[in-house]
């Protein structure tokens, strides 16, 4: 059927779907609604662990060891250029035109710095290890020592009570 309809057809069409585009515009524009996921959102900002400031900060990968050398050579040769995009840009073109082997010397230092971060990292872990376990411990002791507390405190109160009766 609709092969049928031919140009004029098609063109009628588009007249009334512009139509119905250029209604909405007449008249004044009508705040959207806004779903209810802003309290979704703080709901998850909230239940966000903070970061640890003295968490070890992850190794760059190979592209971005390239990247911190091509920044100086581009910089040099393009001092008016002070665009972020138009460096990263750049690097990311180079960086693609380049053979394995023109990447291998910055593989091998991002692996160097890989193998420096993962030391790190378990050096990292095993003192947070350490300081949770030592934490926890205190905690159950502290609860413990509490719930003892008062219970020998109502205990007391109950004898007191007891006595002032009898008086």
């Amino acid at each position: 059927m609709r092969a049928a309809k031919g140009k004029a057809a098609s063109a009628k069409e588009s007249k009334e779907v512009s139509k119905a585009v250029e209604d909405k515009k007449v008249g004044k524009r009508k705040a959207a609604a806004k779903p209810d996921n802003a309290g979704k959102r703080q709901a998850k900002k909230g239940k966000a662990a903070k970061k640890d400031p003295n968490k070890p900060k992850r190794p760059p990968s190979a592209f971005f060891v390239f990247l911190e050398e091509f920044r100086k050579t581009f910089k040099k040769e393009n001092p008016n250029v002070k665009a972020v995009s138009a460096v990263g840009k750049a690097g990311g073109a180079k960086w693609k035109s380049m053979s394995e082997a023109e990447k291998a010397p910055y593989e091998a230092k991002a692996a160097k710095k890989k193998g420096e971060y993962e030391k790190v990292m378990n050096a990292y872990n095993k003192k947070q290890e350490s300081t949770a376990n030592d934490v926890d411990e205190e905690s159950d002791r502290s609860k413990s020592e509490v719930n003892d507390e008062d219970e020998e405190e109502s205990g007391e109160e109950e004898e007191d009570e007891d006595e002032e009766d009898e008086d």
